[in-house]
């Protein structure tokens, strides 16, 4: 464990402590603990410094716990689950579900934090140790890769109920794989596959919370091009390995089966808090532009475009961008 580490863990119960009390503690110099504040800082944890009392972070910190998460679980798919890793960091958890997955069962891998965590089309994945959930599922199937051309939305849709179920108010969709709180990106999807055309695949399925975030990490975010960001720092939600365990369920239900096709209640779902429903809207990618109103998504979970004409059109996901029309 580096002493960033054991510094976020001996601060992560919100209580003031003494730099000479966290240096015996970690076994460091006084010097040393006010470097690994700056370092934490930089990452974008939030820690206060009190004249004459220490360090303190700004809001306590429950540390992700696997056996709580498991604990949290529907005792059914924690018995399924090959493993579920917990990692004080990471380069991206997806990647180690990519590496890890065993065939025939689901891996889940979660972290305090991710040095190369990803968005789509490339993006960084900003979250602050500690202020998110970094969550990835998945495993090797004997399905092809088209099979599952539909889970994007799909798991869209389950974590959006997960979410509201767990409180979260005004949880809407955003195609092809963001998951807003207002007009504010809450979240992200991110699924990669490895394969043949034919299969086997092995599968992972990236999901981002915003729990609690720095202005410093606003900021990165924004800079980075993204949608302003949104985080869960005003809901009272449940703890966050219980929030964490009620995702990692949400996604798993998506991959009992390849989801080729949205089902019924997943396009209800969508329908129902699709945030760009009846919205002119552009669409960037492929070297091509479009414009239209966009009309929710079909069965294999491409967005409906429709034209000044009257006309529609499908749009898959891919190396696609939406932003509202002027």
């Amino acid at each position: 464990m580096s002493c960033d580490t054991g510094l976020l863990r001996a601060l992560a119960p919100g209580m003031p402590r003494s730099g000479e009390r966290l240096g015996a503690e970690l076994g460091i110099s006084r010097a040393a603990v006010w470097k690994a504040v700056q370092r934490l800082r930089t990452l974008g944890v939030e820690i206060e410094s009190l004249p004459r009392r220490g360090y303190r972070l700004a809001a306590p910190l429950e540390l992700l716990d696997a056996a709580a998460i498991r604990a949290a679980l529907p005792q059914s798919l924690a018995a399924g689950l090959a493993a579920i890793e917990v990692h004080d960091a990471i380069d991206s958890t997806n990647a180690r579900v990519l590496a890890a997955a065993p065939p025939g069962r689901l891996i889940a891998c979660l972290a305090e934090h991710q040095s190369a965590g990803r968005g789509r089309r490339g993006r960084s994945w900003f979250a602050a140790p500690g202020a998110g959930i970094c969550l990835s599922v998945g495993g090797r199937f004997a399905a092809a890769p088209a099979d599952f051309a539909a889970l994007a939305p799909a798991v869209g849709a389950a974590c959006a109920t997960a979410l509201a179920a767990a409180g979260v108010p005004e949880i809407r969709l955003k195609w092809p794989n963001d998951l807003l709180l207002g007009e504010g990106k809450l979240g992200g999807i991110l699924v990669e596959l490895r394969g043949e055309a034919q299969g086997p695949v092995t599968l992972a399925v990236g999901v981002g919370i915003n729990l609690r975030l720095a202005a410093s990490t606003r900021a990165a975010i924004l800079a980075g091009g993204g949608l302003a960001p949104a985080d869960l720092s005003g809901c009272p939600v449940p703890g966050r390995n219980r929030l964490a365990a009620a995702l990692l369920e949400a996604v798993a239900g998506c991959l009992v089966a390849p989801a080729a096709m949205l089902g019924e209640s997943a396009r209800a779902t969508w329908q129902a808090r699709d945030a760009l429903r009846g919205r002119k809207v552009r669409v960037e990618g492929a070297g091509a532009v479009l414009e239209g109103r966009a009309r929710g998504l079909d069965e294999s979970g491409a967005l409906l475009l429709e034209g000044a004409d009257g006309t529609r059109r499908r749009v898959t996901a891919g190396e696609v961008s939406l932003r509202e029309a002027p």
